[in-house]
């Protein structure tokens, strides 16, 4: 590294530094949320415009008649790289619902992330889980259809897919009945193959042989990485990187802007856009709880998601082109497979085999079924979505 290089980053990390040294003054200060809000608005730096932020946020509690947690593992400012929108989301709540909901923000992990957080909404502990659908899926099985790989992993066939007549016949009522309602989606962009340092990009079936690769909750996904040839090895989200680092596994593969968010650009080498699953989020809502609402504010609640799923929508290419060139420049290479690479995959582990039927039954109620759903995710609908 040279001198220059060393004082950019030395200047870097002391701004970062000072930041978190704000952030946690304010939180002293203020409480969490209010630091998060701040941090949203870029005020950190303002003992006034801080000051304002926690007053405001003091007088619309009291003046609530209900107050809600939401639950994320990212903090205020992800949405720049991976665009999952809480502040928008509490935001759309408190405006729309007149003020009679405040929301709470536990965010950065502060109750847990992936799977710990569908498990605290499901038993009521807090009234909303932001997380993947990947670790959803240990509690309501049926939505880990997206993970059968290949029929679905753009953003827009994802977004036609979760909007569809036939996925919320299907699927939702299946949800519903494990205790949970979904508020909103978020989309990011398809899954990755992205290997730690030392090792060569994976690029083609040959490559990914024998590999570690470390999954989530999702049947599927073990399934998928055995068809190629790989080890799958299930870790924990929070125990991955050290895992990375470690060598108990040697691959994984999150979306690009996960990768980035969660600090992997340093423990990285290659990341390949492989484009094999979505990997869609979703704010899942305590049913029991929500049911429980008067009428009108149920309303409210699904129009405030409905409006942040738009806002997520818009903001999907600039956040992937933000983690897309902040890897590159921490020294990640990004590789974007050609047509007959993304086949030669496709061809060992796509939904067209047989070996997914039996899951395909299973969840979607009937092979019929399941291609209704194809259908549905070829088919446009209201929304739109850059495929990154």
């Amino acid at each position: 590294m040279s001198e220059n290089s060393q004082d950019t980053k030395h200047i870097e990390d002391t701004k970062e530094f000072v930041e978190r040294r704000r952030f946690l003054d304010l939180t002293k200060t203020f409480g969490i949320t209010t630091a998060f809000v701040a941090g949203g608005a870029g005020v950190l730096a303002s003992g006034d415009a801080a000051a304002q932020t926690a007053k405001e946020e003091r007088e619309r509690k009291k003046r609530a008649k209900i107050t809600m947690t939401i639950g994320t593992a990212y903090i205020a400012g992800a949405s720049r790289s991976y665009p999952m929108m809480q502040l928008d989301l509490k935001e759309n709540i408190q405006n729309m619902t007149n003020g009679e909901i405040y929301v709470n923000l536990a965010l950065g992990k502060k109750l847990g992330a992936g799977a710990k957080l569908a498990k605290k909404v499901q038993e009521g502990i807090i009234q909303v889980g932001h997380h993947s659908i990947s670790n959803f899926a240990p509690f309501a099985p049926d939505v880990d259809l997206i993970n059968i790989p290949y029929w679905c992993a753009e953003n827009q066939k994802f977004v036609n897919l979760v909007t569809s007549k036939i996925w919320k016949n299907v699927v939702l009522p299946k949800v519903a009945a494990k205790g949970f309602k979904v508020l909103s989606y978020n989309s990011t962009s398809a899954r990755t193959f992205a290997v730690r340092k030392g090792f060569k990009p994976i690029l083609s079936p040959d490559d990914i042989k024998g590999v570690k690769f470390r999954v989530p909750g999702s049947k599927m996904l073990r399934q998928f990485y055995r068809m190629l040839g790989a080890n799958p090895t299930p870790i924990a989200w929070g125990e991955t990187p050290s895992a990375i680092k470690q060598g108990v596994a040697d691959a994984l593969d999150p979306v690009l802007n996960g990768l980035y968010t969660f600090g992997f650009k340093d423990i990285l080498s290659h990341v390949t856009l492989a484009r094999t699953v979505h990997g869609g989020q979703v704010y899942s809502c305590n049913l029991e709880w929500f049911n429980g609402l008067p009428k009108h504010l149920q309303e409210q609640l699904d129009f405030a998601g409905e409006v942040m799923f738009r806002q997520n929508l818009a903001k999907v290419p600039a956040a992937f082109a933000y983690s897309a060139s902040e890897m590159r420049a921490a020294g990640v290479t990004i590789h974007d497979l050609k047509k007959d690479q993304h086949a030669a995959f496709k061809e060992l582990g796509g939904y067209q085999r047989k070996e997914w039927d039996p899951i395909k039954k299973e969840l979607a109620g009937s092979i019929s079924n399941f291609d209704k759903m194809l259908e549905a995710a070829n088919t446009p609908g209201d929304y739109y979505v850059h495929n990154v």
